[in-house]
């Protein structure tokens, strides 16, 4: 573990790609190198919000709390720095997510069942998310069949595709409108 950068200050829940074991998170093992990140350990939300795969099983997770499952994820502590590339990998200037706020608790016993007996008692902090961005998030919703999952895993991300080998004469947007409009498996 290196030494933890006082400008690391900004907390970032991650559920998907950018999570150890998964092909994005290259970038995170590189800010962590730099000291630009510090992972902060395993946490679930506060609240129930779906987390689906559109397009080439990309995972997003959309704001709609209440629907969905408690999510599972990785929390990072990211300096301004290291925010900024996370940003561009997540295409925000682009309209591919948004990065808001969200509620968070230590996952404990890494089931999403949330039968602690007192869980009030649990700290909570808050952070920030990757969101579907909100221009298609209700339609990637209805695509999903309104059903989403607890924990982006192996499973889940069976038939992941990664950027540089999906068609490159359309952008993300042009694939996601091509996905919610498909019919559902």
């Amino acid at each position: 573990m290196g030494v933890e950068n006082n400008n690391c200050t900004n907390l970032i829940f991650t559920y998907g790609t950018l999570k150890r074991g998964f092909s994005n998170h290259v970038l995170l093992q590189d800010l962590m190198r730099t000291g630009d990140a510090v992972f902060k350990g395993t946490y679930r939300t506060v609240e129930k919000y779906p987390l689906v795969c559109g397009p080439y099983r990309v995972p997003f997770l959309l704001n709609m709390p209440g629907a969905g499952h408690r999510v599972t994820g990785e929390l990072y502590a990211v300096s301004t720095r290291g925010l900024a590339r996370v940003d561009e990998l997540e295409g925000t200037s682009r309209g591919h997510y948004e990065r808001l706020p969200i509620q968070l608790m230590p996952a404990g016993n890494g089931n999403e069942s949330g039968n602690e007996e007192n869980e009030e008692d649990l700290l909570t902090c808050a952070a920030e998310s990757y969101y579907a961005h909100k221009s298609y998030e209700k339609e990637m919703w209805k695509r999903n069949g309104r059903e989403g999952f607890w924990i982006y895993s192996e499973k889940e991300a069976k038939g992941y595709v990664k950027r540089k080998d999906r068609p490159q004469n359309l952008t993300f947007l042009d694939h996601i409108r091509i996905f919610i409009s498909s019919a559902s498996d």
